[in-house]
């Protein structure tokens, strides 16, 4: 029997299974790499080996489709400003230890810097580029409300901030903005499972299970975090132990349990936006 379904709900699968396809195509590049003996201090290092462009292309990949989800909700400006991040993620390496970097210990390799720094303003320009457009359609739609326009206010200074910073201080800014961006897009995700969590569900033993699943996820990414700060103030990788590459590995695979779970919650629903 053929089931129908609406064009915005095969567009909103489709949406939802790309970014959990993405996610486990960045998952399965990383072990690839890691299987064959290269040493990764991080999921992020791999933008400089084998899995780089699918590390870059993943996450672009992933921050079109955050902002292809529609709807006017908390959720979906969280996610918008996640899409930001994730290209900032994706474009803006971390550091890694080189022989070219004294006096630090660490640096990105001067190498890729044109190419980070032609990368990093074609993001920014893009970025600010579309929130004029986002701001344009939301009026010429009547769709330009308080959450709407916070939302782009909150892009557009990220963006500026980050502009100004990367001015003001470019040695800094490469140091620093690819970890800032991390820990800010899974901070974000947390809170987006938290929101999900306390969000009406349909009624029934489904409803409290896909509370326990939203708020398992904002738990376990804020859990994550914490003890990959405490691990990296310790010292603790220092006998060997890939503690960031751990870390990072738990927070991926929790992104991707909180789209397998809110894609299975509306797989059906004929409409599936995140809550208007």
């Amino acid at each position: 029997m053929r089931v129908r379904t609406t064009s915005t709900q095969r567009t909103y699968r489709y949406v939802r299974l790309a970014l959990i396809g993405a996610t486990v195509f960045v998952g399965v590049a990383v072990g690839m790499e890691l299987a064959v003996g290269t040493p990764l201090p991080s999921i992020s290092a791999a933008y400089y080996g084998p899995a780089g462009p699918a590390f870059t292309g993943a996450l672009s990949a992933i921050a079109l489709a955050l902002l292809a989800l529609s709807g006017r909700s908390v959720e979906q400006g969280l996610l918008d400003v996640a899409a930001v991040l994730a290209l900032a993620i994706a474009y803006l390496p971390t550091t890694i230890a080189v022989g070219v970097c004294e006096p630090v210990l660490r640096c990105v390799p001067p190498d890729v810097r044109a190419a980070v720094i032609n990368n990093g303003a074609a993001v920014a320009s893009i970025v600010l580029l579309g929130a004029v457009v986002a701001g344009v359609l939301a009026r010429v739609q009547g769709t330009a409300g308080g959450g709407v326009v916070l939302t782009i206010g909150v892009i557009v200074a990220l963006t500026l901030g980050a502009i100004g910073w990367a001015v003001v201080s470019p040695e800094s800014f490469l140091a620093r903005a690819h970890e800032v961006a991390a820990v800010t897009f899974f901070v974000v995700v947390a809170a987006v499972a938290a929101l999900a969590a306390w969000r009406p569900h349909p009624g029934g033993r489904r409803r409290g299970a896909l509370r326990m699943a939203y708020g398992a996820v904002a738990v376990g990414i804020i859990l994550t975090l914490v003890l990959l700060a405490v691990g990296i103030v310790t010292g603790a990788g220092r006998g060997g132990f890939p503690v960031v590459l751990v870390g990072e590995s738990v927070a991926l695979a929790l992104f991707g349990v909180f789209w397998v779970v809110q894609t299975v919650e509306l797989w059906n629903e004929p409409d599936p936006g995140l809550r208007e």
